[in-house]
């Protein structure tokens, strides 16, 4: 490990991305420590410290929003942005037509994305500014505005930041955000366990067997992330001039999680939208609302679940289609032995991706509301790290490094991963 970590840093052009990935990181950690103007703070911690959605949110942001930063929105209206683009993509025929024409369709579709974010990142902003009325130190509407346009700036440059990360770092910059925000808040996590601890609130028993669960969970997400089904594809032999071509046999490698951490975040942010804004409602229905989804209550834990489903699937359909491989196969002369190429190709792929998905969905879903449970046996409330958490961390953490791992092998260097 640490030979190839030396390997990395003697390629010039990895060691300017790895540089610029932890300039940025530096960047965006200054960014939550700078506070919104005409707020107090001290009521804003009393809030968050009564345990309500707001802090799952201050988990994505790396606890910009307990300090009211310029970042307190974080990335998500990005991310949901980013969905609702995804499924217009999907109903919408010009916007199908954009994603077809190659690079200059996603350039475009992702200016659309720009603009989506700019807008619910003012609407949330909006709503939050209100919901904070009780904490604004001058309650005039030119400042609620300004705390608006505040917040609506931070998210929108955190989305160039993560833009400048994918362009000119190491791995997906948005990606790399939320990992930066989670792990800074681990700290924080372990500080409230040691709390837990000195009031003997939880004895030394359930931290041991925290810990353990927490250790094997962590195994189990590696697993599932590198775990694949290979299978087997031969290529015929074609004979051209006097040389023959094919013969080989080779395999496509389905991942049981074909679709990484972006369920996970998908479903945390769309869940986080409806809550934050219905907080921000003084209407007893919007609180009822509220109340029901907060992080831990059976509404919450359902759709949770139910979302890391459906994104999970959705999102694998998306990056992957069985159709299309089996047309490149037989195109190539390649084919599954005992099928025929084409659509019985396609149809074999489609139905063992299927089966690999639902086994990779009911996963990361188990393993995203285990703190619920966790937390009931334990006693342990409020610590937001726990499934979510350990699924971004751990999945970004194997994409950036095989990102790395690609790079390397690439100047003919021994990468971080031997097989």
């Amino acid at each position: 490990m640490l030979a190839a970590l030396r390997n990395a840093w003697r390629i010039p052009e990895l060691r300017q991305r790895i540089k610029y990935t932890f300039l940025m990181f530096l960047v965006f950690r200054i960014g939550t420590h700078v506070p919104v103007p005409n707020i107090d703070i001290a009521k804003i911690q009393e809030f968050l410290e009564a345990g309500t959605l707001f802090g799952f949110l201050d988990l994505f942001s790396g606890g910009a929003l307990k300090s009211f930063s310029i970042f307190a929105l974080s990335i998500t209206p990005y991310i949901t942005a980013s969905i609702i683009m995804q499924l217009l993509t999907i109903v919408i025929p010009r916007l199908e037509e954009l994603a077809k024409e190659g690079e200059e369709g996603r350039k475009k579709l992702a200016q659309y994305t720009r603009y989506g974010t700019v807008v619910l990142a003012f609407i949330q902003a909006v709503g939050m500014s209100l919901w904070m009325r009780n904490a604004v130190i001058d309650p005039s509407p030119l400042t609620f505005f300004v705390i608006a346009v505040t917040l609506t700036a931070g998210t929108t440059f955190l989305m160039w930041l993560g833009e400048q990360i994918t362009e000119k770092g190491i791995g997906n910059g948005i990606s790399l955000i939320i990992f930066a925000g989670i792990v800074s808040q681990l700290p924080s996590g372990l500080g409230k366990i040691i709390g837990y601890m000195q009031v003997r609130a939880i004895n030394i028993l359930n931290i041991l067997a925290l810990l353990a669960v927490a250790l094997l969970v962590v195994i189990a997400v590696i697993y599932i992330q590198e775990g694949e089904r290979r299978i087997t594809v031969q290529y015929a032999k074609r004979v051209v001039g006097r040389k023959i071509y094919g013969g080989q046999s080779t395999h496509i490698p389905l991942k049981v999680n074909q679709a990484g951490v972006i369920p996970i975040i998908f479903a945390s942010s769309v869940l986080m939208f409806p809550g934050t804004v219905a907080q921000f409602i003084n209407h007893p229905w919007a609180q009822a609302v509220a109340a029901w989804l907060q992080f831990g209550t059976p509404l919450h834990t359902i759709l949770y679940v139910l979302l890391t489903i459906f994104f999970t699937y959705f999102y694998t359909a998306i990056t992957f289609n069985p159709m299309e491989v089996a047309d490149n196969m037989k195109k190539y002369g390649g084919f599954i032995p005992g099928l025929r190429p084409g659509r019985r190709t396609a149809e074999y792929i489609d139905r063992i991706l299927s089966r690999l998905t639902l086994a990779g969905a009911i996963f990361i879903s188990a393993i995203a509301v285990m703190p619920v449970f966790i937390g009931a046996i334990t006693g342990i409330q409020g610590i937001y790290f726990g499934g979510t958490g350990v699924l971004i961390v751990v999945g970004v953490a194997l994409e950036t490094m095989k990102q790395l791992e690609a790079y390397m092998l690439m100047r003919h260097y021994e990468g971080f991963m031997k097989k």
